[in-house]
């Protein structure tokens, strides 16, 4: 093959590599501070297989000490509680407590994009570095489940259904 072929065929590699990429639930947020609050964006860019997501559901990271769920028009928001847990969270306490996972039913149909939001505080003492968020989206009868963490030494990328993330950092000085 000549190296003008490759080269034409460069942008196709370069298409699909990027449609995988996006084809999850991702997170808008790429990084938070330890200690503050701030609103996670959930970005859902299609449903599953051609079929409408019908149901996303969240698991609350223990780093996160509060999440309070934005209600969206024509959905129904649930707030699943840690055993003996208050939904909620409270105003700059790290001993706060919140839903153990969140919820929102209701219909996005395979070729529309939209957005999931939470209200989140993460605790002062939380480790530093990435944060998984586990989310499962539902379609009907076909479900996909964004939740493979990587172990370590291994890139989130080699993941087929990986979780999305964002990095925990320290306050800035």
């Amino acid at each position: 093959m000549t190296a003008l072929a490759r080269l034409s065929l460069l942008p196709a590699a370069l298409l699909l590599s990027l449609s995988a990429a996006s084809a999850h639930v991702t997170l808008e947020n790429k990084e938070a501070v330890a200690g503050a609050s701030f609103k996670l964006v959930l970005r859902v860019p299609h449903g599953c297989s051609g079929a409408a997501t019908t149901k996303l559901r969240v698991r609350i990271p223990e780093a996160f000490r509060s999440a309070k769920p934005q209600p969206k028009p024509g959905w129904t928001l649930d707030a699943v509680a840690a055993k003996g847990a208050a939904t909620g969270g409270g105003h700059g306490h790290d001993d706060a407590t919140g839903p153990q996972e969140v919820s929102w039913t209701g219909v996005l149909e395979d070729s529309s994009y939209d957005e999931f939001v939470l209200w989140v505080s993460t605790a002062k003492t939380a480790p530093l570095g990435p944060v998984y968020v586990p989310i499962v989206q539902e379609c009907g009868d076909k479900v996909q489940r964004w939740i493979e963490i990587p172990s370590d030494g291994n890139a989130p990328a080699s993941l087929k259904s990986p979780a999305p993330s964002l990095r925990l950092i320290g306050q800035p000085s």
